[in-house]
C-alpha cells in the first residue's frame, strides 16, 4: 500500500505571509480534508463489491452453466474458460499502464474509468448468462462477451484499487478505508453465491437421485420439475439482480467518495512493461511468495470451479448444491477475523501453514464417505475456514515483500503497484489454465451435456479434481513457502529500516527548506 503524502509544504508557505492565528485557521480545513468520515469509507468499500459478487457467481456457476444450460461441448467450454481468464490476466497490467498515464479531469483520474466502464460491464455480464437462439455461433458468443466483460471489469477494478491512494493523504485513513473494503468484499462473495445459488438452485429438470427410476409419482410430488427454458430464465433473473447491484455500487462510490489530486512528489522514471516485469521477478522473496501461493491458489481454484459439478454428479446432492456453496462462503466470512488475530499473534507464515493445510483432511474425507449430506455440510464449513485463510494471507504478506524491496532498493520508488498487478496477472492466468484443463478432463471422461446423470468416469474425474490434485498442489505450495525468507523478525527489521529512511528524507527536506529560506 502506498505511503501517505503530508500537507507540510502548504502550511510552511503560509507561515511566511500570514500571522500565526491565520495559519492555524487556514490549516484546519486541510486536516479535515485528510480525515475520512465513516460514510466516505463505507461508500468506498461498497465500490469493491461488484468485483467479488460477479467473481463468485462466475467462479462457482459458469462451468456448470456452459455445460448443462448452454449445453456446450466440454472441449468448447474449456476454451471459453481458459481464453477468458487468460485474457483477463493480460488486461490487468495493460489497464494499469493506461490508467497511470491518464490525465486529471473534473471527476478525477480514476473515477472516469469506473463510471464509463460500468454500463458496458453490466451489459456484457448479462449477455454471458443469455443462451442465444442459434447453435453454430454459441462458442463465439460466450467467448466474446466473457472476454469483453473481463476487460470492462478490469477497467473498473484497477482504477478502484488505485483510488485508495487518492481518497486521503493520511496513511491511517487509507488503511482504515482498506479494512472497510476487505469486509465488504468478503460479504460480496457471499452475496454473489447466495443470489446466483438461491435463484437458479431451485430449478431442475432432473428427478431426485434418491428416488428410484420407478418412483416417478413421488418424484413429481417432492421435486419441482421445470423445463430447460425455465432454468435459462432463472439464470437471466439472477444476472439481472447482480447487474442492478453492480450499478448501485458504482453510483454510491461516485457520489460518496471525492478523489483528491495527487501531490507533486517526485517519482522514479516510468518503466516499460518489460522493465517492470524484470523488476519484480528479480526480487527473490517476491518470487517465492508468488510461486508458493500460485500452487495453493490453484488448489482452491480447482475446488471452486468443479465443486458444483462434484456435488451434483459425484455426491448426488443436486437439490442442495447451492446451499452447500453458501455454507462455504459464510464460513469463510465468519472466520476471517480469527485468521487476522492468528497472524498477528503467531505470525503470517504459521498462519499460512496452519490455515491452508486445514482443508486437506476434509478434502480427503468428502470423497471417502459418499452421499452423506450431513458430512458434506460439515466438510463445507471446514473448507470455508481454509478458504478464508487463502483469501486473506496473500494480500497480508504482499506488503511485506514490497517493504523488503524498498529497503534493498532505496533509489527506486513509486512502482509498488507493479508487485500487486503482476501477482494478479500470474494468479488469473493460472486460474484460466486450471479451468481449461479441468473442463477438458471432463471431455475425455465422457461428460454428456444436458444429461441428469453422468458416466462413472466423470464422477471419478470430479473426485480427482476436488481432492487428490488440490492436496498435492497445497503440499507443493507450502513446501515452497517454507523457503520464504521474511519472517516476523525480518519484517520488524525492515519496518525499522524504512522508518529510518523516512526520517532521513524528512531531515534532508528540512535542511533544504531552511537553506532556501536563508537565501
Amino acid at each position: 500500500m502506498a505511503r501517505g503524502e503530508g500537507a507540510e509544504q502548504y502550511a510552511a508557505s503560509l507561515l511566511s505571509v500570514k500571522p500565526l492565528n491565520t495559519e492555524i485557521k487556514t490549516a484546519k480545513p486541510k486536516d479535515q480534508r485528510n480525515h475520512l468520515s465513516v460514510w466516505s469509507k463505507l461508500c468506498y468499500a461498497i465500490g469493491g463489491a461488484p468485483y467479488q459478487i460477479t467473481g463468485s457467481a462466475l467462479g462457482f456457476f459458469l462451468q456448470i452453466y456452459l455445460l448443462d444450460v448452454a449445453q456446450l461441448d466440454p472441449f468448447h467450454a474449456s476454451i471459453i474458460l481458459f481464453v477468458g481468464r487468460a485474457w483477463d490476466a493480460v488486461t490487468d497490467p495493460t489497464v494499469g499502464f493506461l490508467v497511470s498515464r491518464s490525465r486529471w479531469t473534473r471527476l478525477g483520474r480514476m473515477m472516469p474509468w469506473i463510471l464509463c466502464s460500468t454500463p458496458f460491464a453490466v451489459l456484457t455480464y448479462f449477455l454471458i448468462w443469455y443462451v442465444p437462439p442459434f447453435e453454430e455461433g454459441k462458442v463465439i458468443w460466450y467467448l466474446i462477451f466473457y472476454c469483453l466483460f473481463q476487460s470492462m471489469q478490469t477497467c473498473f477494478h484497477v482504477p478502484y484499487s488505485a483510488l485508495t491512494m487518492f481518497i486521503s493523504s493520511d496513511q491511517k485513513e487509507r488503511d482504515s478505508a482498506t479494512a472497510y473494503r476487505m469486509m465488504v468484499e468478503v460479504l460480496g462473495t457471499v452475496l454473489g453465491t447466495a443470489i446466483q445459488g438461491q435463484i437458479v438452485g431451485g430449478t431442475t429438470n432432473c428427478p431426485n437421485e434418491s428416488d428410484g427410476p420407478d418412483s416417478s409419482n413421488s418424484t413429481d410430488i417432492d421435486t419441482p420439475r421445470v423445463t430447460l427454458e425455465e432454468t435459462k430464465q432463472a439464470y437471466l433473473i439472477a444476472s439481472g439482480v447482480i447487474c442492478i447491484i453492480y450499478v448501485f455500487c458504482a453510483v454510491v462510490l461516485s457520489l460518496g467518495v471525492k478523489e483528491q489530486k495527487e501531490s507533486g512528489r517526485k517519482k522514479s522514471q516510468p518503466l516499460t512493461f518489460q522493465q517492470g516485469l524484470w523488476l519484480v521477478i528479480s526480487h527473490g522473496p517476491y518470487i517465492k511468495l508468488v510461486i508458493g501461493f500460485l500452487f495453493t491458489s490453484l488448489a482452491f481454484m480447482l475446488l471452486e470451479g468443479n465443486f458444483a459439478l462434484f456435488i451434483t454428479y459425484a455426491l448426488g446432492h443436486r437439490k442442495d448444491f447451492q446451499n452447500i456453496l453458501l455454507v462455504i462462503m459464510l464460513s469463510g466470512t465468519l472466520t476471517i477475523p480469527f485468521w487476522q488475530w492468528f497472524l498477528t499473534r503467531f505470525g503470517k507464515k504459521k498462519a499460512a501453514y496452519f490455515g491452508i493445510s486445514w482443508a486437506v483432511p476434509f478434502m480427503i474425507l468428502i470423497i471417502s464417505i459418499e452421499g452423506n449430506l450431513i458430512i458434506s455440510y460439515l466438510v463445507s464449513v471446514a473448507a470455508g475456514v481454509s478458504v478464508a485463510a487463502a483469501f486473506l494471507l496473500p494480500w497480508s504478506m504482499l506488503p511485506d515483500v514490497v517493504d523488503d524491496f524498498k529497503v534493498k532498493n532505496p533509489e527506486i520508488h513509486g512502482h509498488e503497484a507493479l508487485f500487486y498487478s503482476f501477482y494478479v496477472f500470474f494468479i488469473k492466468f493460472a486460474s484460466g489454465v486450471s479451468l481449461g484443463i479441468s473442463t477438458l478432463s471432463l471431455k475425455f471422461a465422457g461428460y454428456v451435456t444436458g444429461s441428469c446423470s453422468q458416466p462413472e468416469a466423470v464422477s471419478l474425474t470430479l473426485k480427482v479434481l476436488v481432492s487428490p490434485v488440490p492436496v498435492v498442489l497445497i503440499g507443493v505450495g507450502l513446501l515452497i513457502l517454507r523457503t520464504y525468507p521474511i519472517d516476523e523478525e525480518k519484517r520488524e527489521d525492515n519496518r525499522k529500516l524504512l522508518q529510518k529512511m523516512l526520517d532521513s528524507e524528512a531531515d534532508s527536506e528540512s535542511e533544504t527548506s531552511a537553506l532556501g529560506s536563508n537565501v
